[in-house]
């Protein structure tokens, strides 16, 4: 493996990485900066209260996102396992 094949394949994993857990990360933090706004409006300051709805945001991100987190790590897969013999030369 040359490389500029070994900084490609790396760099590819590191994009499709920052793909799939860019679901869940978007809506965890539009989820904590809408509480964090509902506090600051009413002054509670529990620092709990935003734990629960992050992650139930989270959890549906990943059920609705799933089909297309996991058909980007099979085809980057697919392609990596393809692509094997070219690497071993």
């Amino acid at each position: 493996m040359t490389y500029a094949a070994a900084l490609s394949l790396g760099r590819e994993a590191i994009t499709i990485a920052l793909l799939v857990c860019a679901p869940a990360l978007v809506m965890g933090l539009v989820t904590g900066l809408i509480i964090s706004i509902f506090q600051a409006v009413t002054q509670i300051q529990e620092p709990t209260l935003a734990f629960i709805p992050k992650i139930i945001v989270v959890a549906f991100a990943i059920l609705f996102f799933g089909p297309f987190m996991l058909a980007l790590l099979t085809d980057f897969t697919r392609r990596v396992f393809l692509s094997l013999s070219t690497y071993t030369q």
